[in-house]
């Protein structure tokens, strides 16, 4: 499984502002930007809890196992593979959903002057930083899950004890 890299991750949040800012420029000027959701965030922020509580439960029973704790409950690879992959979706998504409430949220910087479109744009801070928050937790559930690397890898020219 390949690891997440924090440049995709970047370049779509990027893509997606963008995209978003012009969007809703034209969507301005032809009619009425629709409104940024109290939601947004409150699901982003959700997520990310989700998440790190799986990091943290998984930490704590792979030390447990480690250190042959007694009674202690060992990890099955194939849940850590779904928690890993889990996680690896929810940052890209993030990363989608945070560009482009972030480009709204710019773009609504011009416009903060009224009230209801100044409480949009902190709706639109919000999901930006709970996308963040996504974006975090999952790297720290990649991290938590990643294998040891394999010490065969670092001896290959040496020869096999007997």
């Amino acid at each position: 499984m390949r690891e997440l890299r924090i440049r995709v991750l970047a370049g779509v949040f990027v893509v997606a502002g963008v995209l978003s800012w012009a969007g809703a420029r034209l969507w301005n000027s032809i009619g009425t930007l629709p409104s940024v959701p109290l939601a947004a965030p409150v699901v982003l922020a959700l997520i990310a809890v989700v998440l790190l509580s799986t990091a943290l439960s998984l930490r704590a029973r792979l030390r447990a196992q480690r250190e042959r704790r007694p009674g202690a409950k060992g990890v099955d690879p194939l849940m850590a593979a779904r928690a890993v992959v889990f996680g690896q979706a929810s940052a890209l998504v993030a990363a989608l959903v945070a560009g482009m409430y972030g480009g709204t949220g710019v773009f609504l910087l011009e416009l903060l002057d009224i009230p209801a479109r100044r409480d949009q744009a902190i709706y639109a801070g919000f999901s930006v930083l709970a996308g963040i928050g996504v974006i975090t937790a999952a790297i720290f559930l990649e991290r938590v899950c990643k294998l040891p690397e394999d010490d065969d890898q670092n001896h290959q020219g040496a020869e096999p004890v007997a």
